[in-house]
């Protein structure tokens, strides 16, 4: 399964890139197995994922929570909460 995965606003700065196209090993089912197995690619990635508190996630576009499944997502996005003012 390949997913293209998007990083927004700080998530972005960390990670170091906009984008990336992944395949994730099979047993990676949910988006926090996800960011586990991001964490381990690089010193950027965990970065950006060491306070899961502060950020979100989308599969194809609908917010998702953490235990979200993966299954046939085609892209997931990584981001900061948003906040409307």
């Amino acid at each position: 399964m390949t997913i293209n995965i998007l990083y927004f606003a700080w998530v972005k700065d960390k990670v170091g890139i906009t984008e990336e196209t992944i395949v994730p090993p099979q047993d990676i089912r949910t988006v926090l197995e996800l960011i586990n197995w991001l964490t381990e690619r690089s010193e950027g990635h965990a970065a950006a994922f060491a306070k899961l508190d502060i950020v979100r996630a989308a599969i194809d576009q609908k917010h998702v929570s953490f235990d979200a499944m993966i299954r046939n997502a085609k892209e997931i996005a990584f981001f900061p909460p948003i906040t409307g003012g």
